[in-house]
This record gives structure tokens, sequence and C-alpha cells, in this order.
């Protein structure tokens, strides 16, 4: 027969084993940062209707009740999980404004640079279509205090680089003052729906030589409209 001494240190181990699992669930490495990773990649398979929770919890490998420690809610990680997205479109941005020098043309490099800015976001959503789509997926605050989360390296977010190329047209004098406010917003308009277009409209499932001639004439119309607007 079996004494208690013998039966307590029998059962010692596997309890010892049972709660070093539990320890080592909850003491995971980065939890926030690997239920944002497994959120952006079902973002990026399928959209902001992809992101769950629950889900993201379990690719993490934690139970569920220790992804409230970092997001109080679905609502709360889709946040996160859409600032990331546009963070990314701005990084993208930022890569195709990188590659432009200045030059001696103050007019030439400006112009570059506002269709350096609709290349990157048209690729961006051609490219990551479920990332697109999560980063749009509520309006954006672009009336606020710009939100660190959604800049590139930079610290500029896409607004803020679309900005920075119009300021540099108006600098150039390719863009008159009297037409700078509110020039964003038609130029954003018109790059974003044909974006829209090419993801879920009438242009979707189209060639890439076409669709990358589509964007080269909208990119040369956006130029043209901003550059030659009258007195």
């Amino acid at each position: 027969m079996m004494s208690k001494t013998e039966s307590k240190s029998r059962r010692t181990p596997a309890k010892r084993a049972a709660k070093g699992t539990t320890r080592d669930t909850f003491r995971h490495g980065d939890l926030r940062r690997a239920l944002l990773d497994a959120a952006i990649e079902m973002a990026r398979q399928g959209g902001p209707q992809a992101v769950v929770l629950r889900e993201a919890t379990r690719q993490a490998g934690v139970v569920p009740n220790a992804a409230y420690r970092h997001f109080a809610n679905q609502n709360d990680l889709l946040a996160a999980v859409r600032s990331e997205c546009i963070a990314r479109l701005a990084m993208a941005i930022e890569a195709e404004m990188n590659s432009l020098r200045p030059g001696k043309d103050p007019a030439s490099y400006a112009r570059r640079s506002l269709r350096a800015v609709g290349t990157g976001y048209l690729t961006f959503a051609l490219s990551e279509p479920g990332l697109f789509k999560t980063a749009f997926s509520v309006p954006a605050p672009v009336f606020e205090t710009p939100n660190p989360a959604n800049a590139g390296a930079t610290g500029l977010n896409p607004f803020q680089l679309l900005s920075l190329a119009l300021d540099r047209m108006l600098a150039a004098g390719i863009l008159k003052a009297k037409d700078r406010p509110g020039a964003e917003f038609l130029a954003w308009s018109t790059v974003h729906g044909m974006a829209l277009l090419m993801l879920d409209g009438p242009l979707r499932g189209i060639d890439a030589a076409t669709a990358q001639m589509f964007a080269k004439r909208l990119l040369d119309m956006v130029e043209r409209g901003l550059g030659e607007t009258k007195q």
C-alpha cells in the first residue's frame, strides 16, 4: 500500500508540470505583439470581418482571458490592426517617395512626389487588399490629432505624406495658394476611388498591365488637374 509521502511525491511532478504550463501560457514573451500579428494575418486573408479576438488567442497559443490584458474587446483589437494597416500603407508610400532624387528642378521633384504618393497608394491597395480594406474599415479621423501608431518611418501617416507632396507643389509654384486648402481630398478621393473600382468594382480582375496603364493615366489627370487650375 502506497504511503501518503509516496503518493504526494508521485503527484507533485504532474502538478508542477501543469502549473508550469499555465504560467508559460500567461507569460508569453510579447503577447500583445503575438495577438496583433495573428490578427493582421487574418485581416490580410479576409479583411476587417476576419479579425476575431478569440481566434487570435488560439493562434497565439493562450487562453482567451489572457487577451483582455492587452485588448479590451473585439473593437479594441480591430482598432490596433487598423492602425498597423495604415502605418504599412504609409511605409509603402514612403518607399516610393524615398526612391526620388530632388535634382535641380523643384517643379519636377514636386510632381514626382505627388505621383509617388499615388503610386504607393495604389500598389499597396492591389498587393494587400485585405490590409487596405481594413485600414479604411472605419472613417479616417483626418481632422483629429494624428495617431503615431498610424505613421510610417518618417512619423507621417498617408494623409500627411500627401500633404507633404502638395506642399512641394505649392512651393514650386505648380499649385496656387488659393487652391491649396483641401487639395488633399481632391487627390485622395480620385486615387481611392480607382483603388475601390479595381478591388471590388467593375475593374476587378483586370490584368496587371491594364491596371498599371489606368493608374498612370489617373495620376497624369490628378497632376494636371492640380497644376492647371486658373486664377
